[in-house]
């Protein structure tokens, strides 16, 4: 089973290429979606509060995401002591799920991982050696990233912050096994994936 990590700055159109991916046959594993849920464990949750304070609460007791991004994203960067806390969790719940497909009756032949920050931390690298051991990069040029997270309603400003706190496109393809171009071309997109995913089915 091969395990593949995907990323790409935000906007660049990750998470539409791991749904052409999964279309294809691949097993898609959000993880950032892992990380938004391992804040509803009572544990993360207390340690996240006792770093950043009551004030990421909402009124149901629960994290609060926009409050914390505003503390994390803020005019100090808190971004790694809330990866710190939110990191080795995510890690060990990817373990289990990794476990669990390996050992199904039906293992898929590919399953992608997909996250926002590959190059910048250690989600996915995993102690068993279970984690990803290809690296699919998705490219988009800064203007069409930027246009593309207008078009979601982020402030412009937000948006190249977010931008920057992220690796650059150097450092990502630093790490490239394999680099797909997003530049808004539909038929270009879906082609290079089914290039991508001939290759990866003859590695794995």
């Amino acid at each position: 089973m091969l395990v593949v990590g995907l990323c790409g700055g935000i906007g660049a159109g990750k998470s539409t290429v791991a749904g052409l991916l999964a279309d294809l046959g691949a097993v898609v594993v959000d993880v950032d979606d892992i990380g938004r849920r391992v804040l509803t464990d009572d544990a993360v949750r207390d340690a996240v509060v006792a770093e950043f304070g009551d004030g990421i609460l909402g009124a149901d007791g629960a994290v609060d995401r926009a409050s914390l991004a505003a503390e994390v994203f803020g005019d100090t960067d808190r971004l790694p002591d809330l990866e710190a806390i939110s990191h080795p969790c995510i890690n060990r719940e990817l373990d289990r799920l990794l476990t669990t497909i390996a050992d199904s009756a039906e293992r898929p032949d590919v399953v992608v991982l997909d996250m926002a920050v590959l190059v910048e931390s250690d989600l996915g690298r995993l102690p068993d050696g279970r984690g990803y051991t290809e690296v699919v990069v998705v490219e988009a040029d800064r203007d069409t990233r930027l246009a593309r997270l207008l078009e979601r309603g982020m402030s412009s400003a937000d948006a190249l912050d977010r931008m920057a706190d992220q690796a650059d496109d150097a450092q990502r393809r630093a790490v490239a096994d394999h680099v797909i171009t997003n530049d808004g071309d539909v038929d270009s997109l879906v082609d290079q994936v089914a290039g991508l995913w001939k290759a990866l089915l003859s590695e794995g």
